[in-house]
């Protein structure tokens, strides 16, 4: 777990501490979601109380973290970082939840897969300010109730539905991220680039936007590379072919697809027809895990229909067949 005060330091994927921003008004995108955490935050600040407990939803990369930060930073509380996988026990959990002090925030990643038994422990705490702890085993068991401080919970999720509904039902603040539009993700890179102090074009900026699937971590991570490349090439600036040329190297197309993404849907229509086929299936196919395609891959293919969903599994549709240059059966039944 990692623990510091958000006013002094702030910790970010990949070391690259410069480029998340710091605060609300900073934050690009997302304008429904600021909207709602603006109001929360106020409210609370006038107050003088804790922030209600926040639920943050969406796939992986669109800044459910970065924002975790920033609720921390705007309350000027020590954020607390952790992840559903780590916390294996209860003693795990109680020994984070009485280190905390009064208006302290706790950030949950992946808090879907949290151990029931830890979950357990967790509801009485984020409603009641309470935990209870057993001593001993067997008939000489005992339940000791602790007090703790009062603290805000921030729990990030790829899928609300991933929650127990006793867990998901304590959230006062229920936050839903959206894909980020082409503009958005524009405005991002053109940020990013600034802060790296790299020159770039406007339409450079507008194709790298186009080719990160919606989703600012891609944004920022294929801007990185194109900056390599200028490295390399001792250029003096971002431009179109400069793009390009990365995006050939990574293999990334023009709908922003890389080599897994081709993957998943050549084996949808090459060994099963199309479809429908079952995630599981699927998965075992491709040979990884069902929740790396369902929480990884799916959310943006589905979303920008190359994939759809029906009550017997997945199927590739027209748009994918004709992207990956295969002609679509005109008789196609599901």
């Amino acid at each position: 777990m990692e623990r510091f005060l958000t006013s002094e330091r702030t910790v970010y994927d990949s070391g690259v501490q410069f480029l998340r921003p710091k605060k609300l008004e900073e934050f690009i995108g997302q304008e429904r979601v600021k909207r709602k955490l603006a109001l929360a935050l106020k409210a609370s600040k006038m107050r003088g109380e804790v922030l209600d407990h926040v639920l943050l939803v969406g796939p992986p990369g669109l800044g459910k973290t970065t924002l975790a930060h920033i609720i921390a930073n705007e309350l000027q509380a020590n954020l607390h970082v952790t992840s559903g996988p780590v916390l294996e026990k209860q003693g795990d959990m109680a020994a984070i939840l009485t280190s905390l002090e009064r208006g302290d925030v706790l950030f949950i990643d992946e808090i879907h897969r949290l151990n029931k038994a830890v979950e357990e422990l967790l509801y009485s705490a984020i409603e009641d300010y309470q935990i209870d702890i057993m001593i001993g085993k067997g008939p000489s068991a005992k339940s000791i109730r602790i007090d703790i401080q009062p603290f805000t919970l921030i729990g990030a999720t790829t899928r609300s539905g991933l929650l127990s509904s006793p867990l998901r039902s304590r959230f006062g603040i229920v936050l839903e991220l959206d894909f980020y539009t082409v503009e958005e993700l524009e405005k991002i890179i053109k940020r990013a680039a600034a802060l790296m102090e790299v020159e770039i074009d406007e339409e450079a900026a507008r194709l790298i936007a186009k080719r990160s699937r919606g989703t600012p971590r891609i944004a920022i991570r294929l801007t990185r590379r194109v900056r390599d490349l200028l490295t390399i090439e001792n250029a003096k600036k971002i431009d179109v072919p400069l793009v390009l040329k990365t995006m050939e190297i990574l293999n990334v197309d023009e709908e922003g697809l890389d080599e897994f993404d081709r993957k998943i849907l050549r084996t949808i229509i090459e060994v099963y027809k199309g479809g429908p086929v079952g995630i599981n299936a699927l998965a075992a196919s491709l040979g990884v895990e069902p929740d790396t395609i369902s929480e990884v891959y799916e959310p943006f293919l589905l979303q920008a229909g190359f994939l759809a969903r029906t009550p017997k599994g997945r199927i590739a549709t027209e748009k994918a067949y004709r992207h990956l240059g295969y002609e679509f059966p005109q008789d196609r039944l599901f």
